[in-house]
């Protein structure tokens, strides 16, 4: 891939931890003054007191110093354990350990492999080139650019210890709310593989299943929430049930729950419709990625705020979009939501392909102060067109300021 207007051209700092845990490396029993001692063969002649004891096998004093990690350890050593049964005949009986000491398990072994693994060999610039003309036979290492990009996504890949709802909210319309809902669940559902839900949670009427790829069937969250008695049965309810009322990406790797589509005015989603619906959901994905409405005292979009488990304001470098998600925090903050810093971050879009570079570098550090962390992500004619987004289309800059968008998103879970 071309490393122009690439975000991942700044080095990264972050690093992965190599090496093993103190406890692999088994301290040698004490002697006089700290420094390991041979122990001495009981003499033949002698009366022993433990026929089944092993003699300790001879080993160099200079390669015994080496494996001494606390040579202040000066304690008695502990009373011997139970006698086992001796060992074959030529086996070499373990040196003994300290009192307490852990010793390593087969899940530490492989965590430790993991660990010092890496990523591998370089596939990008100049570095994949030469490894490709070569045949592998040389094979340089990743750059800073390459290796942040597989840390971002083995950050978004990680392990949950539950199910994570994610709330995309900015009381304005036009902030880049649907479309952003739609990016995050590309991203996560490619590199994840699946298990993403992107749900329209608004009181009425909402734009993700129209900008969203079509389905077969034009059920939403109204008809979801008629038929919820179906799934009461935890243990005959399925996942596939779900089809016939959630929307598949295809390629993409999520699924989308429309909003209301139905042309009468009447009936709104209110709090225990979204509290039923997110409980659902939740059986069934690990990320559910809420679009908002704009209207920050309707039922079910309080609710969404208080479940969330992650706050993404989404703005446009726009005064007017900018301000509006300023404000919406300020009316959080005096709500009393805690932590809100801590459990917010922003992604800032550019709404066409030049944008206000002053108005964008003060949006940035107005919010970085009020949120963990601000991403940029570029204009892109598919996700502004108005018109059902086309994944594949996204252009390489997009995908992969979206990818470290993401990877913020999963750290901050």
């Amino acid at each position: 891939m071309t490393q122009e207007n690439n975000p991942y051209d700044e080095p990264d700092s972050r690093t992965r931890p190599t090496g093993a845990p103190s406890h692999w490396v088994t301290p040698p029993p004490p002697g006089s003054e700290g420094q390991p001692q041979q122990p001495s063969r009981p003499d033949p002649s002698g009366p022993r007191t433990n026929p089944n004891a092993q003699p300790y096998p001879h080993v160099d004093p200079s390669q015994e110093a080496t494996r001494i990690t606390n040579p202040q350890v000066t304690s008695t050593p502990a009373p011997p354990a139970p006698t086992a049964a001796p060992a074959p005949s030529g086996a070499v009986p373990p040196p003994p350990g300290v009192h307490g000491q852990e010793v390593p398990t087969a899940t530490d072994f492989l965590d430790r492999r993991a660990e010092s693994a890496g990523f591998g060999p370089a596939t990008w610039g100049w570095r994949g080139a030469v490894r490709k003309m070569s045949g592998g036979l040389i094979s340089p290492r990743m750059g800073a650019a390459e290796v942040a990009f597989e840390q971002d996504r083995a950050m978004i890949q990680r392990d949950f210890d539950g199910p994570r709802t994610i709330c995309f909210i900015n009381p304005k319309g036009g902030a880049a709310k649907t479309t952003g809902v739609l990016a995050a669940g590309y991203t996560f559902g490619t590199v994840r593989g699946g298990g993403i839900v992107a749900w329209d949670n608004n009181e009425t009427r909402g734009t993700l299943g129209i900008r969203g790829m079509r389905s077969t069937h034009r059920n939403t969250t109204r008809e979801l929430l008629d038929n919820l008695a179906a799934f009461n049965n935890v243990y005959q309810s399925r996942i596939g049930d779900l089809g016939a009322f959630v929307r598949s990406q295809g390629d993409a790797h999520f699924d989308v729950l429309a909003s209301d589509e139905r042309p009468d005015v009447t009936g709104q989603i209110h709090a225990d419709d979204f509290a039923q619906v997110h409980q659902l959901l939740e059986r069934f994905y690990k990320v559910i990625l809420v679009d908002t409405g704009n209207n920050m005292r309707a039922e079910n979009w309080l609710a969404a705020a208080d479940t969330a488990d992650l706050l993404v304001v989404t703005s446009t470098v726009r005064e007017d979009t900018g301000y509006s998600g300023l404000w919406m925090l300020d009316a959080l903050q005096e709500s009393g939501y805690a932590d809100l810093k801590l459990k917010t971050i922003t992604v800032l879009s550019d709404p066409s392909p030049k944008v206000d570079t002053n108005l964008a570098r003060d949006l940035t550090e107005v919010y970085q102060q009020r949120t963990r962390g601000v991403y940029r992500v570029p204009f892109d004619p598919v996700l502004v067109a108005g018109s059902t987004v086309q994944y594949s289309q996204l252009s390489e800059e997009t995908k992969m300021s979206w990818l470290k968008a993401c990877a913020g998103m999963a750290h901050a879970l």
